[in-house]
């Protein structure tokens, strides 16, 4: 009974095992954006090599297939795409799509923080790592309300409203948010830091006698 058990308990570590190692490497393949350079290498037709680079609304400008859009799409994808496309002109095309330069993905941190500006996106990187990365929170700001703006597409987006404060606490950090590139932070300035600079400039003018200018 007990090498029975124990065999059974090896079996249910090795497939756990298993799994694990499927969902490490069960990753999404690089998608395309803009700014990428891609190399066209064309077998039977090498006049028609080129490299190309996609455009600020995600198009290309191909010799033989035209203006494709190519954001989005994986190195594969974009391959069958222009194959596709150059059928219309080219006899069963022998392509080779290399990726020669592509844009790091990174994600803008903006407002009340020590040091805004872009931070590169790491894996799972959250809107408080990102926050932290930027140098924290400036005393001034609402950690209450961080707002990250995300766009979907040419015509959509999304507003996030976080709530950072005390995120440390374990129980808080569902209230983080797991950041995607493109995403912007904005870490508004705290109300009372507007009604402290009120005060300070109102205790000023009260406490200046209107005789001192004369």
């Amino acid at each position: 009974m007990k090498k029975t058990a124990l065999f059974s308990i090896l079996l249910v570590g090795i497939s756990s095992c298993g799994r694990a190692d499927d969902q490490l490497h069960a990753r999404p393949r690089y998608t395309l954006h803009i700014g990428d350079t891609l190399d066209l290498s064309y077998r039977l037709t090498p006049e028609f090599n080129q490299s190309i680079t996609i455009e600020p609304d995600g198009y290309a400008h191909l010799n033989v297939a035209g203006d494709l859009k190519l954001e989005g799409l994986t190195v594969e994808q974009a391959h069958d795409l222009i194959v596709q496309k150059d059928e219309v002109r080219l006899n069963q095309p022998e392509l080779n799509v290399v990726l020669s330069n592509f844009q790091k993905p990174y994600v803008v941190v903006g407002g009340a923080v020590a040091q805004p500006g872009k931070i590169e996106l790491r894996e799972n990187l959250t809107a408080l790592q990102a926050v932290l990365l930027a140098g924290g929170f400036a005393e001034t700001a609402r950690d209450t309300r961080v707002v990250v703006f995300r766009h979907i597409n040419a015509d959509e987006g999304e507003v996030h409203v976080l709530n950072l404060h005390n995120i440390y606490k374990t129980p808080q950090l569902e209230k983080d948010m797991q950041l995607e590139a493109g995403d912007m932070i904005l870490v508004p300035v705290n109300r009372l830091e507007h009604f402290s600079r009120y005060m300070r400039t109102f205790a000023f003018s009260s406490s200046v006698q209107p005789q001192a200018f004369f």
